[in-house]
């Protein structure tokens, strides 16, 4: 398992969604890569904009764990409790100048991963992702 450590956070969703990426566990997810590769930014972007929204330090600790049938992320960060499974659901059927702004990130993480936990445990919100692979480039 790979662990990775992010503090602070503030300003920094570029490098440590790069730092995730070109990990070898995720940069080896075959065709799957492109839609883990949007799954967490989506994540990390939430959580460096909304987990801590009254300080500018917070950190964020992500576990990567691969074998040869599924990547499984785990993401722990100490700020506001928020379980996103929680979120009401955008309604895609309404046409997109109707739409309400948000909540599409985590609708794509359930739509196009195979497994979505939640948790608060130790004062921490632990969200974790699981995608299945299929060994094909």
């Amino acid at each position: 398992m790979r662990q990775l450590h992010f503090q602070p956070i503030a300003g920094k969703t570029p490098d440590i969604l790069d730092a995730i990426l070109r990990t070898p566990e995720v940069a080896s997810t075959g065709k799957e890569a492109k839609i883990i590769r949007l799954v967490c930014e989506e994540l990390v972007v939430n959580v460096v904009d909304y987990a801590y929204p009254d300080r500018e330090d917070g950190y964020l600790d992500v576990n990567i764990d691969k074998d040869d049938r599924a990547i499984t992320i785990q993401l722990k960060d100490g700020g506001v409790p928020f379980n996103p499974l929680e979120r009401e659901m955008p309604d895609t059927t309404i046409p997109l100048k109707e739409r309400r702004i948000g909540g599409l990130g985590i609708f794509i993480t359930i739509k196009k991963m195979d497994d979505v936990k939640y948790e608060y445990v130790n004062n921490e919100n632990v969200l974790t992702i699981k995608k299945n692979l299929s060994n094909e480039e």
